[in-house]
């Protein structure tokens, strides 16, 4: 079986490509490091020519989506983000039919379907509506943050050299539990449906920013403020957390941290 793994350069397209080739199917990475839009019609086409299963990594939070300021952080422009997802979505849906895909696998954020319709949540539920509407059998993969992303969470809330979050829980995971079990869904049968995954461990937002943040050169300072966005998004203190039916993953923050010393985490 071919599996197709869409994404944006970053490594969960790698490692979840590793894995799926570890279960023995055949895998094929397309990278689109400035956004699927940037690719043909052709080239999707092209990619997707005898696959069977494609795993959409490119929709998800990030620093490309918006302008970087000193003095209000990460600057998203929401309507240009739902037209752009929902272009390439559907472009990426009706390159799969043409092709004859028979399981789209979607990669979410866990708190999609209790997050207000703002920032990049908005763009998230107007996906994931797509793809539950298209006809195409389909799973939905939502993970709580990933260890890896304290950083650009930190630039994102970043203000006045000041990092501002909301005051809410989290369960961070590691991006190679998430590609495995990426890798996991994508070969078995199509959920219809949604699944979440998370870590062991609960704590606060800006605990685990603060975390990330212990290079000698390191200046920001991290505080809480209810009215901060996340993402664009203003968030409840629990609307991150995963549903009592998630798949709670294995390793630990300080284990993701073998080889460096890992900071303390206080909940």
């Amino acid at each position: 079986m071919k599996v197709v793994v869409l994404d944006d350069g970053a490594l969960i397209g790698v490692e979840t490509a590793l894995w799926v080739r570890d279960h023995g199917h055949e895998v094929d990475m397309l990278s689109a490091p400035h956004g699927i839009d940037s690719l043909t019609r052709e080239e999707i086409a092209e990619a997707l020519h005898d696959c069977s299963v494609v795993i959409d990594l490119c929709h998800l939070p990030s620093l490309d989506l918006g302008t970087l300021t000193d003095d209000h952080g990460l600057v998203l422009d929401e309507e240009a983000i739902v037209r752009s997802w929902l272009r390439s979505t559907s472009n990426v849906l009706q390159a799969e039919t043409a092709a004859g895909v028979r399981h789209h696998v979607c990669l979410s954020v866990v708190g999609v379907d209790r997050v207000g319709g703002e920032g990049v949540f908005r763009a998230l539920q107007a996906q994931e509506a797509m793809i539950q509407r298209s006809g195409m059998p389909y799973s939905i993969l939502r993970a709580t943050q990933m260890f890896e992303s304290a950083q650009d969470i930190a630039t994102a809330c970043t203000e006045d050299w000041i990092v501002w979050v909301p005051p809410v829980e989290v369960r961070p995971v590691s991006l190679t539990d998430v590609a495995t079990l990426l890798a996991h869904t994508a070969v078995s049968r199509p959920l219809i449906g949604v699944r979440e995954i998370a870590g062991p461990e609960q704590f606060r937002l800006d605990a685990f920013v603060r975390a990330a943040l212990t290079g000698d050169s390191e200046y920001r300072r991290v505080f809480t403020n209810v009215r901060s966005p996340f993402f664009g998004a203003h968030l409840r203190p629990t609307d991150l957390l995963p549903g009592a039916d998630a798949f709670i993953a294995q390793t630990s923050y300080r284990e993701w941290f073998t080889s460096r010393p890992a900071p303390e985490i206080t909940p």
